[in-house]
């Protein structure tokens, strides 16, 4: 469908343009895939969903969410999204339960998997995983987590979030925490390049935030500082992104010990924040926020889950082709 869109913030300008969006069939593997309107698109889409009761344009449609890591947010909220657009949903949350217990390989679990849904959800500790679903399946497949490489739907809901709350993109962010294993920061710190935010990447030592990453942010033009302090950064920030320490992803135990707890986001570490400061986090949280800041009017992460909603909602619907 063509689309005439007025406001996109690029590198802090409007930018006018009218253009051919087409979503049908299309897979969803990393957030790299989509140009800055076919971003703001999908935003605008999920915003219809919020405004608006859902009709059951996925009616006789079923989601498969395969998923061979935990999750609570991703795979509910995709659930969720299917179940109030009229569809249907399998899929395994446990792969201990299915025949890859038995020694049943990814390609031939898709192939299977194919026959029996319209749309798949992905989720695998071992990266491109994703991307190779969706060579090898012949219906659209939607990455819901490859190892620590991407998280795109994550990023469209944590984009959707800081929109929603600061009406705008080419904002200060700082993402603070583990910026090597983070799936969730490599494809936000992408995306929020793309719309000419200014990026402070928070880490200690050895959870730097990857080098291709940091070229990437370099190659868009986005200004970037990296720091192993909050401190010289928070009053001066529109939003502040947290991450936990990804325990599951160190080859060395002895390692995470060394920076389990290093940052503890209290309200003494945001004393010195702006008043309009908001917090996110893709959680789950381990001790990096503690549960005093949950009250505070700067706390925006279970909004920014609620926020998944409307955002899995647009994916689905505009890849089955619907709107």
């Amino acid at each position: 469908m063509v689309e005439s869109i007025t406001k996109i913030y690029k590198h802090g300008k409007v930018k006018e343009y009218s253009v051919q969006m087409e979503f049908k069939d299309k897979d969803i593997i990393s957030i790299r895939d989509f140009s800055v309107e076919e971003i703001d698109y999908i935003l605008k889409a999920a915003s219809n969903f919020e405004k608006k009761k859902p009709k059951a344009i996925l009616d006789n449609k079923i989601l498969a969410t395969l998923f061979f890591e935990p999750s609570t947010r991703t795979r509910l909220s995709f659930e969720s999204a299917m179940h109030r657009l009229g569809g249907e949903v399998i899929g395994l949350s446990r792969p201990s339960v299915s025949s890859i217990a038995k020694g049943e390989s990814l390609i031939d679990t898709i192939k299977t998997v194919e026959s029996y849904a319209d749309i798949i959800v992905i989720r695998h500790p071992r990266e491109g995983s994703a991307r190779f679903a969706a060579d090898i399946s012949s219906k659209p497949v939607i990455n819901a987590g490859d190892g620590s490489n991407q998280h795109p739907t994550q990023t469209l809901l944590d984009l959707y979030t800081i929109k929603k709350e600061k009406k705008k993109l080419n904002v200060k962010v700082a993402l603070l925490g583990d910026l090597k294993y983070g799936r969730a920061v490599h494809s936000l710190a992408h995306a929020l390049a793309l719309f000419g935010a200014e990026l402070s990447l928070i880490s200690p030592r050895g959870l730097e935030m990857p080098a291709e990453v940091i070229e990437d942010i370099n190659a868009i033009g986005a200004p970037v500082y990296q720091t192993e302090r909050l401190d010289e950064v928070i009053g001066n920030v529109d939003v502040l992104y947290v991450t936990r320490i990804q325990k599951e992803r160190f080859p060395d135990p002895e390692e995470y010990e060394k920076v389990k707890g290093v940052y503890k986001i209290d309200r003494s570490a945001i004393e010195n924040a702006r008043q309009s400061l908001i917090i996110l986090h893709p959680l789950p949280r381990v001790d990096e926020i503690s549960p005093e800041v949950d009250v505070l009017p700067q706390s925006k992460y279970f909004q920014q889950v609620k926020n998944g909603i409307p955002v899995r909602m647009a994916a689905l619907a505009l890849v089955m082709g619907v709107i």
